[in-house]
């Protein structure tokens, strides 16, 4: 049975940092492509960024580029994302999803390409 599990959300203020984790089990990492999305309030759920199956492509979105960093530890079998310079606008639950259904290079962004989901992990941003 797949399962992911998001820790590391909470509380901080705007310019703060926090990095999340995804632990997986019943899939590996490494051969999957993986991603986070954001639910904020009133909002649909958005792509922020994802990881190939290969760990060799990135992607993410304009709100995050250059803020966030996603990456992964295929020993721990856990994917991260480092979130710097944080502001209110990133307030929201962050999921973590993976997807086997991909070549290795390709990096997938659209909600639908992703089979497997957590159950979120709560993210507020004071200002």
């Amino acid at each position: 049975q797949v399962r992911l599990v998001e820790s590391g959300g909470g509380l901080v203020q705007a310019g703060g940092s926090l990095r999340l984790s995804c632990a997986a089990s019943g899939l590996t990492v490494s051969s999957c492509a993986m991603g986070w999305f954001r639910q904020g309030p009133g909002r649909e759920r958005e792509f922020v960024a994802a990881i190939s199956r290969s760990g060799g492509s990135t992607y993410y979105s304009d709100s995050v580029k250059g803020r966030f960093t996603i990456s992964r530890d295929n020993a721990k079998n856990t994917v991260y994302l480092q979130m710097n310079s944080l502001n209110p606008d990133d307030t929201a639950v962050y999921y973590c999803a993976a997807t086997f259904l991909v070549r290795n290079s390709y990096v997938p962004a659209a909600r639908d390409e992703y089979g497997y989901w957590g159950q979120g992990t709560q993210v507020t941003v004071s200002s």
